[in-house]
């Protein structure tokens, strides 16, 4: 499925189920807030977005504790599961995605190399957090970032009535 057509899906799949989405990226800079709103009546589902680079913003928009960056650094399951929380409350959605990682092609560490992402997802019963290494250049990393982050909302969509 293209990223256009998951894009959609998910949007269906929202709609369906009356829930409302909020973001909050980081390394995809917005990029999953465009494949979102490229769909004719996404407002209908989608209430915003924070593109939270600096940590700086993390804290003070999504709340993310200062401890936390500091222990864990902004590329962590951490990290990304405060973004998530955060955009899910100061947002009031019923679902919000976080993402943040290491596009490239500098930025790396010893234990982060460059296209390491975590991705979370907040709901009113859980927090999801997964991780990916991209191998690709910038641009590519944060493509592959948005489109697992659409394929995330959906599979957690779909989990809702025991759906596979």
């Amino acid at each position: 499925m293209d990223t256009e057509s998951l894009a959609r899906h998910v949007g269906e799949q929202l709609l369906v189920r009356h829930l409302t989405l909020g973001l909050a990226e980081s390394c995809t800079g917005g990029l999953l807030a465009s494949y979102i709103t490229d769909i004719a009546g996404s407002s209908a589902y989608f209430l915003g977005g924070v593109v939270a680079y600096s940590n700086e913003i993390k804290r003070r928009l999504l709340g993310v504790r200062a401890s936390t960056l500091r222990e864990f650094g902004a590329v962590s399951s951490e990290t990304v599961l405060e973004m998530a929380l955060g955009a899910r409350t100061r947002l009031k959605v019923d679902i919000a995605v976080a993402v943040t990682g290491i596009a490239g092609p500098g930025g790396a560490l010893p234990d982060k190399p460059v296209g390491m992402t975590y991705i979370g997802l907040a709901s009113s019963t859980q927090g999801i957090s997964r991780r990916y290494v991209w191998a690709g250049a910038r641009r590519e990393n944060r493509e592959c970032s948005a489109r697992a982050a659409l394929e995330l909302i959906l599979e957690y969509l779909e989990s809702l009535n025991g759906e596979s």
